[in-house]
């Protein structure tokens, strides 16, 4: 289908209205389509407003007399609104708009078509491939600080190569050297989805294991699976002398229990010793889905009283998601630091939440993840499969540990800010599909270009880099009592009530650290006490 058998008019006479603190523009509405433009007129500024129609959400219309109104909400929060003249442009406009927003063929959207003068094709998709974390992963073990160095305990397995064990996995994925591919395949059938136990992170100053999986197919019947099983044994028996595991399920005893119902459940402790499972429920779905559209309610209500502001606040738990989340994460990485424990974490589909988790357990622990280049690697690894609004809540969390550690983030607001608009509508190919086979069938890598390769641009980096960093190598303890977790003003308030002109104060912190360090003085961080 040709994009043009969409578009029902050319071009109409509209004024966008952009929120309370914007002024209107008044120019010709075009429909492109990738784009929704408008050109104001010669009396006004010559720039052109540009909307991506992917990132619109929802649309409203409304006619009355011989104009209409539409009304956009986009996914990255703005709310826009355009006055058109003339009811049966505006029709036709809000016609096009809903067709060309919801095309479900990946290989129409704008990322394919993206041609950016200074950046080439392939660039940047080689950044952060498996085979880069596996060798940081054997040069970790040979220099680990234990008795017997674990230099051959993991291997790069290419079993998944052809992505028949698990589409949602990508080519190759790090497993303990002592489990063949055979036994992987085995294990792959036994979980759902066939996301059998892989490595997400190694914990080099201990010399344990991060892993993560979907639920096992136990079912009523109970059933048992010895690829599996020797899996995770191999897992403790190839970490420290005297290792222990803990399973972190992200769901509750009772939704786990009622999962073997239909087909799925939890390792029973009989088959997988030295393993105990902790149950810590974290919201997904709908659930979650509808916190966050009552908070963005509460945010974009500009004439209620404080107290009713508050009272919404409350109401939404948005704030108690975000505890939820950075406690579990703090949980699985106390395990790894303080018990010297390997740690799995899984729910059911060992997505979302389960990425939730592992990640922020890397930031927690890990150094190298809070730089620039080892974020980009993490979500590159780990969100290539992401749904809303669990990314948003992620990028949250790790926006809390950026305030309550504001030395220790190599990336300041500003990126998570690019990250959280790219993920949902953008240029780059970066999250297009849910999973590197689908990838690959869509040829992304080769017909689109990286994320990275334009944020990773000099002009760029000034605003997604955090100027006050030092690098932190001890692990940071975020606090999550409720005093210490701030609403995200940056991003939910961002279009309602923006924040004092926050480019201009940016300017002064980047000039400030670089007086600092022209006169050989740096701040200082130290790593917190873990908080109760």
């Amino acid at each position: 289908m040709e994009f043009s058998e969409l578009i029902r008019t050319g071009q109409a006479q509209a004024e966008l209205l952009r929120g309370p603190e914007m002024p209107p523009l008044r120019g010709t509405l075009c429909v492109t389509g990738h784009h929704l433009l408008l050109s104001p007129g010669p009396q006004a500024t010559p720039d052109l407003w540009l909307l991506l129609l992917r990132s619109v959400d929802s649309i409203e219309k409304r006619v009355a007399g011989d104009a209409g109104t539409i009304t956009l909400r986009c996914k990255d929060l703005r709310v826009l609104q355009l006055d058109i003249e003339g009811v049966e442009a505006t029709l036709d406009i809000a016609r096009s708009i809903e067709a060309l927003s919801s095309l479900e063929s990946v290989i129409t959207s704008f990322p394919f078509f993206y041609r950016p003068k200074g950046l080439r094709l392939g660039e940047a998709w080689h950044f952060h491939p498996p085979e880069r974390y596996y060798k940081r992963i054997a040069r970790e073990t040979w220099s680990s600080p234990l008795p017997v160095p674990q230099t051959r305990a993991w291997r790069l397995s290419e079993a998944n190569e052809d992505f028949s064990l698990c589409p949602s996995y990508p080519r190759a994925v790090i497993v303990p050297r002592a489990v063949d591919d055979d036994a992987l395949a085995r294990s792959a059938r036994f979980r759902q989805g066939g996301r059998f136990p892989v490595l997400s992170y190694y914990h080099a100053p201990r010399g344990t294991v991060l892993l993560r999986s979907s639920q096992p197919l136990t079912g009523r019947q109970k059933l048992r699976c010895a690829e599996d099983e020797e899996l995770l044994r191999a897992v403790l028996a190839e970490a420290r002398p005297g290792a222990r595991g803990f399973i972190v399920d992200t769901r509750s005893a009772q939704a786990a229990k009622q999962a073997r119902m239909t087909g799925g459940g939890t390792e029973a402790k009989a088959a997988y010793p030295g393993w105990k499972r902790l149950h810590r429920p974290l919201e997904r779905g709908r659930p979650l889905q509808e916190s966050f559209v009552r908070l963005m309610e509460a945010c974009g209500d500009p004439e209620q009283s404080m107290d009713r502001w508050l009272s919404r606040l409350d109401g939404c738990r948005w704030l108690s998601h975000v505890k939820e989340a950075l406690s579990t994460a703090c949980l699985a990485a106390q395990g790894m630091e303080w018990e010297g424990a390997c740690i799995l974490v899984h729910g059911a589909e060992g997505t979302d939440s389960t990425l939730l988790v592992t990640s922020l357990a890397q930031l927690i622990l890990d150094p190298l993840s809070r730089t620039m280049a080892g974020f980009q690697e993490l979500i590159e690894r780990e969100w290539i499969q992401h749904e809303a609004p669990i990314f948003l809540l992620f990028l949250d969390c790790v926006w809390q540990l950026g305030r309550q550690f504001p030395l220790s983030l190599e990336f300041g607001e500003g990126m998570l800010l690019a990250l959280f608009d790219h993920s949902y509508a953008s240029p780059f190919g970066t999250f297009l599909c849910n999973s590197e086979k689908e990838r690959c069938l869509c040829e992304v890598r080769t017909r689109t270009h990286s994320l990275w390769s334009g944020l990773n641009q000099p002009k760029e980096q000034r605003k997604l880099r955090n100027p006050l960093y030092v690098p932190n190598p001890l692990a940071i303890w975020p606090s999550v009592e409720p005093q210490s977790l701030r609403l995200w003003q940056g991003l939910f308030l961002r279009w309602t009530h923006p924040p004092e002109p926050s480019e201009v104060a940016w300017e002064k912190v980047w000039q400030i650290a670089t007086d600092q360090k022209t006169e050989g003085s740096q701040p200082t961080d130290s790593a917190s006490e873990p908080q109760p």
